[in-house]
C-alpha cells in the first residue's frame, strides 16, 4: 500500500465510527447493513476502514464488472468531468453519440436504437411503457422467482411479496407464470399480451438458468401473438455469464433489452435496447440524467475494456475453473451450485446467513439471493489466485 493509500485508510480508520452513526442517523434505513465501513477498493479487492483487505464478490451487487477503480474508466471519468458534466437530452452531445453508436455496433442482432436512462429499475419502467405503447394492449407476463426492480412498475414484475407488500395497489394487467415451464407459457401468452418481461438467469431470485426450450418458447409465442419479447440483462450483461450478453448463449433476438449494472464501470446508468418495432414520438418518455456526458464516458471506456481485453472469454473459463473449485466442496450442507460464466449460486439445505458472515470474517464478501442461496458475482477481472482462496474459504466456512 503506498504512502498516500496509508493516509487515507488511517483517516478513514478514525472515522469508522462516525460514518456508521452518521448513515444510521441520517440515512432513512432500507439497506440490513454489514457493519463494515468501506473506503477503497483495486480490481477484486476492497479496503475498510481498518485497512482489512477482502475478495469483493459482490462486486456492487455485479456493477463492477471490470473491477474498482479501473484506470480505463477513472481516467476517463476524470477527462469528461472537466469538459462537461450535464448536458440536457434537448442538445446533441458527442461522448453520448459515439457510445450510443459503439453499444448498438455489438448488440444483439435486430437491436437497432436504444433509451439510455439511469439504473435497471428504469430500464425495465420505460420496457414496460414501450410495450404498452406499442402493442396498445396491457398484460404483462413475468415469472416466479422474478426480480426486475423496485419502481412500481418494475416492481409489480416482480413476483417476491417480501418486496411487494405494503406498495399496493400496483400496475393491473402482470401475471405470473412458473420458469422453466413451457407449457405454462402456452397458457399464458395471447392475444392481450403485451409483453413477456424474462431474465435469462434469475438472480435475485437464486441464480436459476433458464432452458434453451423454455427462453425459444417464449420467443416463438410473443412473434405469434404479436407480443413483445422483454429481456432483463441487468445483472448479466457486458460478459457477466461468459458472453458479452446472455441472450447470446440461446441464439435469442429480443424486442427490447434491458441493461444496467456493469454498463459504466460502476457509475450509474441504465440503457434500453430496442428493435425497430419500437418507435416513440418526442415526449412520449425522458430523464433528465439519461444519457449523462460523465455516464456516457465511463460507459464508453467499460465497453472499449470488455471489448479489447475480450472480459467476456476470460469470465467463461474462471467460471469454469471456479466451478471446478466448487465440485470439490462435497460439502453435505450443499443442495445444488448453479453457475452461468461467473454468476454463481449454491443452494445450501439451511438458511444462508450464516455463512455470508463466516465468509466475511474470512476475508470474502458474498450475497445472498433469496433465504438459502449463497451467491458470488466477482468482477470478471479476479485473478485465479483469488478464485482459490474464495474456495478455500468457502471450503471451511461450509465444513466447520
Amino acid at each position: 500500500m503506498n504512502g498516500a493509500s496509508q493516509m487515507e485508510t488511517s483517516l478513514a480508520s478514525d472515522s469508522a465510527g462516525v460514518t456508521a452513526h452518521q448513515e444510521e442517523t441520517f440515512g432513512l434505513g432500507v439497506y440490513a447493513r454489514r457493519g463494515l465501513v468501506l473506503c477503497r477498493g483495486e480490481n477484486a479487492f476492497v479496503w475498510d476502514a481498518q485497512g482489512r483487505r477482502y475478495i469483493d464478490c459482490i462486486a456492487g451487487h455485479g456493477s463492477a464488472n471490470i473491477g474498482h477503480a479501473h484506470l480505463a474508466v477513472t481516467s476517463a471519468v476524470v477527462a469528461q468531468s472537466m469538459r462537461l458534466l450535464a448536458c440536457s437530452n434537448v442538445f446533441y452531445n458527442d461522448i453520448r453519440g459515439e457510445y450510443l453508436r459503439l453499444l448498438l455496433s455489438v448488440a444483439p442482432d435486430g437491436l437497432r436504437r436504444a433509451f439510455l436512462c439511469n439504473s435497471g429499475t428504469e430500464a425495465i419502467e420505460a420496457a414496460i411503457k414501450f410495450a404498452r405503447h406499442v402493442t396498445g394492449r396491457v398484460e404483462i407476463i413475468s415469472t416466479f422467482r422474478a426480480f426486475h426492480g423496485r419502481t412500481l412498475g418494475s416492481l409489480s414484475a416482480t413476483h417476491n411479496p417480501a418486496y411487494r407488500n405494503g406498495f399496493g395497489p400496483l400496475l393491473p394487467g402482470v401475471t405470473f407464470v412458473p420458469y422453466n415451464d413451457s407449457a405454462a407459457l402456452v397458457k399464458a401468452i395471447s392475444g392481450e399480451t403485451a409483453a413477456v418481461v424474462l431474465e435469462i438467469v434469475q438472480g435475485e431470485g437464486g441464480v436459476h438458468v433458464g432452458t434453451r426450450d423454455f427462453l425459444s418458447t417464449a420467443a416463438r409465442l410473443c412473434a405469434a401473438r404479436g407480443a413483445l419479447l422483454i429481456l432483463d440483462e441487468v445483472q448479466t450483461g457486458f460478459g457477466r455469464t461468459g458472453r458479452l450478453f446472455a441472450c447470446e448463449h440461446f441464439d435469442l433476438t429480443p424486442d427490447i433489452l434491458c441493461l444496467a449494472k456493469s454498463i459504466a464501470g460502476g457509475l450509474p446508468m441504465g440503457a434500453v435496447l430496442c428493435s425497430e418495432r419500437i418507435t416513440m414520438p418526442p415526449g412520449s418518455h425522458g430523464s433528465t440524467f439519461g444519457g449523462n456526458p460523465l455516464c456516457c464516458a465511463a460507459a464508453y471506456a467499460t465497453l472499449q475494456v470488455l471489448l479489447n481485453d475480450d472480459i467476456p472469454k476470460a469470465a467463461d473459463e474462471k467460471g469454469a475453473y471456479l466451478g471446478e473449485i466448487l465440485a470439490r466442496l462435497k460439502s453435505p450442507r450443499v443442495r445444488e451450485i448453479r453457475r452461468l460464466g461467473l454468476m454463481v449460486g449454491i443452494d445450501l439445505r439451511e438458511k444462508v446467513k450464516p455463512y455470508i458472515e463466516k465468509l466475511q470474517e474470512a476475508g470474502v464478501l458474498a450475497l445472498p439471493a433469496g433465504p438459502t442461496v449463497l451467491r458470488l458475482l466477482p468482477p470478471l477481472t479476479i485473478g485465479y489466485a483469488e478464485l482459490e482462496r474464495v474456495g478455500t474459504a468457502l471450503e471451511e466456512v461450509l465444513h466447520g
